[in-house]
Formats: C-alpha cells, sequence, structure tokens
C-alpha cells in the first residue's frame, strides 16, 4: 500500500498550526534524497512563517556528561515556564548507529510525551555536511511549527560541534566535575567556541567537586581569546537528576541573547550562518551533480583502477574528470 502523498498546502497548513505528525512528516522530507522530495521541500521551507523570536541553543560535551539527562530536565524546566522545546541532534554515526537520540528518546520520557515538545533524531547521511544540513533544515521547520527554543544536541566532541556552532545563536557546553587540568580531553577549539560552560552532575558528594571545577574553568576561560559577540563565557554548575541550576542558565542565556542583540553580534551572526549554509549547499549540491554525471560514472571506475594499479596519480585522474566537464583548476 502506497503511503499518501500531501501537498505544499498540507505541509504549510499542518505546520502552522503545530501540528507534530505533519511536522515529522515534513522533516522526513527534507531528508529525503529523491529530487521530487527536494524540490518540494524546498516550496515548504520558503511558504512557512519564519519568526525572529527564536532561540538555538547547541549542547555538547563528552561521553557520559550526561546530555541526555541534562536536555530532558532543561527542556522541562523551560516547559514549566511557558515555552515549546524543539530537541534536534547532529550525529554523523546515525548512518551506522541510529543517532543518539533515538536512544535517548526512550529516556526522555517525560519529555517525549510533552505537547510542548519535539523529539528527532538526525537523519542519516554519507558526511557530517550533509546531515548538518538537514539539521538546519529541521530547525526552520519547527521553528515555524511554533517552538521557540531549538535544543540542537551534537554527539561526541569534534566536527558536528563545529557544524552546530554555524546554526546556533548560543554554544553551551557540559562538563563533569572533578576535571582536572586536562581539561577532560575536550579539545582547546570547542572550550574556545563555548558561551556558556556548565558542570553538570553537581548533586551529592558531587556538589564540592563541581564547585572546584568550576573554580578551575573560570580560571581557564580568563586565559581564552576574546570572543567576537563580546560575551565573556560564564561558568555554571547545575544538577540534571535534581534539576537545580536551570534558572541560573536561563538569567545567563538571557544575557547573553541581549549583549549580543545590543551589540549587533547576534544578527550578523545569524546573516553569517546563512551565508554559509548557501555556500555549504551549493558545495553539496555540486558535489552530487558532479557524481550522479553519466560520462563521470562512465569514466570514474577506470580512472580509479588506474590510480590503484600506480598507472596515473590522484591528482591526474582528478584533472582529467574536472577537465570533462570543463572545470579548470
Amino acid at each position: 500500500m502506497r503511503s499518501k502523498q500531501y501537498s505544499l498546502e498540507d505541509y504549510v497548513t499542518g505546520i502552522s498550526a503545530g501540528d507534530r505528525v505533519m511536522l515529522g512528516r515534513a522533516i522526513t522530507l527534507v531528508e529525503s534524497a529523491k529530487t521530487e522530495h527536494t524540490a518540494l521541500a524546498e516550496q515548504v521551507l520558503a511558504a512557512l512563517p519564519k519568526p525572529t523570536n527564536t532561540l538555538r541553543i547547541a549542547i555538547t560535551g563528552a561521553p557520559g556528561v550526561g546530555k541526555s539527562t541534562f536536555i530532558e530536565a532543561f527542556g522541562m524546566w523551560l516547559i514549566q515556564q511557558g515555552e515549546k522545546v524543539a530537541v534536534l541532534a547532529i550525529d554523523p554515526s546515525s548512518a551506522v548507529s541510529g543517532g543518539s537520540i533515538l536512544g535517548d528518546k526512550t529516556r526522555m520520557e517525560q519529555l517525549s510525551v510533552s505537547e510542548h515538545a519535539f523529539i528527532r533524531p538526525s537523519p542519516a547521511g554519507d558526511s557530517l555536511g550533509g546531515v548538518a544540513r538537514k539539521t538546519r533544515e529541521a530547525i526552520l521547520l519547527t521553528e515555524a511549527a511554533g517552538y521557540r527554543i531549538v535544543l540542537v544536541e551534537t554527539v561526541g566532541v569534534g566536527q558536528s560541534e563545529i557544524a552546530a556552532r554555524r546554526m546556533c545563536d548560543l554554544f553551551m557546553l557540559l562538563l563533569l566535575p572533578g576535571a582536572g587540568d586536562e581539561l577532560q580531553g575536550i579539545k582547546r577549539g570547542i572550550v574556545e567556541m563555548a558561551d556558556l560552560l556548565v558542570v553538570n552532575k553537581a548533586d551529592g558528594e558531587r556538589k564540592q567537586l563541581a564547585a572546584m571545577a568550576q573554580a578551575h574553568y573560570i580560571n581557564a576561560t580568563h586565559l581564552l581569546p576574546s570572543n567576537s559577540s563580546g560575551w565573556s563565557a560564564k561558568v555554571l554548575t547545575a544538577s540534571a537528576l535534581e534539576r537545580e541550576g536551570f534558572a541560573e542558565i536561563w538569567a545567563q542565556i538571557m544575557a547573553y541573547q541581549q549583549s549580543t542583540i545590543n551589540n549587533g553580534f547576534w544578527f550578523e551572526n545569524r546573516r553569517n550562518q546563512a551565508h554559509y549554509w548557501l555556500h555549504e549547499t551549493l558545495m553539496d549540491g555540486m558535489k552530487t551533480a558532479f557524481y550522479n554525471h553519466p560520462d563521470i560514472q562512465a569514466m570514474l571506475p577506470d580512472l580509479e583502477e588506474a590510480v590503484l594499479s600506480g598507472k596515473i596519480s590522484p591528482f591526474a585522474a582528478a584533472r582529467t574528470l574536472l577537465e570533462h566537464l570543463n572545470f579548470k583548476q
């Protein structure tokens, strides 16, 4: 039995009304690689309202820091404040693992059943760029559906964090109590991107360790170069288990938003993100068109074999293919 085909009007009407089922279908449409689906997805995105009062927060941290527990607790706290919350993920491993939130969603029992929340794992993809681009489009869809707060979870500590920085307004790094001078193995570049550092699991016997870690990170962030946003990273503690510290975190998020709106960085950042994703989408589209070209598909196997056998260099083979389509290096 073939699934029902939905029209542009079906998607726009449903999403604008906050229909979570239709929102999920629209994200599936965005994820599809079929040409006809891509065209319809672009029409849907173009026709939907584009709220300007939204807030996109990237949340990352090393494995074991308690991201899913924190996201559920913080998400529920935001809902209690009258917000609608969407949770998305950037996971380049999702093609193999199915995405971390697929597992986390079963643990986010309260958030996943709340009518004021929407949780979606990242799409499977062959490259981080493709996965991240679909996550960006999912952000636009969830915002159009009325979710003012979008929490973007990144998986691991690496390239997905850089992608998240390029699609979110604020970058939050979760840390564990009892951190040493090695910054828990987290790359300095990730710490430099953070607008908020939150020492999670600050409960029970770990409260003192959390306070010590907070002091350590405050000292460490003072050594970092100034941020282009004009904002100095803040270090806070929280307990997702006891749901403590969220009011202070939210107050700093609001302070960051107001500060960056006042100095113009907030709007400039969103413009820069749109510029980045324009060129990222162009690169992705050109790569797909190149490999799908019938001449390239006919020539590539023989050239690959020639490269593997040492008869031709990889650079010469690439130049042959590019010049065939009149691309000059």
